[in-house]
């Protein structure tokens, strides 16, 4: 079983009223390890004294392409100083996506950041949504990317519930990129109207997914529900209580 932690924009609504505040909230829940996808003001040395007090691990942080491009040398120094084991890029600008050759350079800029991360210690992975999953001259964009039939320097932080979401099964892809997707973003998709949904309580298979994740080397299921119906809490709750038990 990979270990679970939970990126923080799921909570983001509380954690922008009391940052620490909500991240004692959700050690107290019972995760272990946490993803940033920002350090709430604090100076790196600061966050980490923040999360070592709490018994949090600092596990990964999203960080903008403009940023990776931009400030590599400072993100890698922020991310040591934290104590990360990974960085990731979550998303690409819509206008840099609109063609083969885009996804050609988009995929020999992430090879350098990964490259560059790499050599300092820290892996970097690259975080899906459903456009990867569109085919471009028979190719999805998420191969054009990263390559699974190459060795590369590129993790892929599968989103479960957007390869699902494009039409696509999960397990497929965690498959597909065996060996190069040590942390899995897990949400569920509801079984009214396919919205978000805490996991286990919706369609995906679970039971296939957790059998591929271990066959695959995945070391992380990431809980993150892009919105919440109810207390980001409590939904962050129920889907490691299901995590938890699942297993047995």
């Amino acid at each position: 079983m990979p270990n679970i932690a939970v990126q923080l924009y799921t909570v983001r609504e509380v954690m922008e009223r009391d940052f620490i505040g909500t991240l004692r909230k959700v050690a107290e829940v019972g995760y272990e390890a946490v993803e940033f996808y920002t350090y709430g003001g604090l100076s790196p040395l600061a966050l980490r004294k923040v999360v070592d007090d709490l018994g949090i691990k600092p596990l990964s942080s999203h960080i903008s392409l403009t940023r990776l491009e931009e400030e590599l040398e400072v993100v890698i120094q922020e991310a040591q100083a934290i104590g990360l084991d990974y960085l990731v890029c979550p998303w690409l600008p819509t206008e840099r996506r609109q063609t083969v050759q885009d996804y050609a350079d988009l995929a020999a800029t992430l090879e350098k950041i990964g490259d560059r991360c790499n050599t300092e210690g820290i892996r970097f992975a690259y975080h899906n949504h459903d456009f990867e999953l569109a085919k471009q001259d028979g190719q999805v964009g998420l191969d054009r990317l990263l390559n699974p039939s190459q060795k590369s320097g590129v993790q892929a932080e599968l989103d479960l519930y957007w390869i699902h979401y494009a039409g696509e099964d999960p397990t497929h892809y965690i498959e597909r990129y065996a060996n190069r997707c040590d942390l899995l973003h897990v949400k569920d998709a509801s079984k009214t109207d396919g919205s978000f949904a805490e996991v286990g309580s919706g369609v995906l298979d679970w039971q296939a997914i957790f059998a591929a994740a271990e066959a695959s080397g995945a070391k992380w299921y990431i809980v993150e529900q892009d919105v919440c119906k109810g207390d980001p809490i409590e939904s962050i709750r129920d889907s490691l209580e299901f995590l938890r038990r699942s297993p047995d």
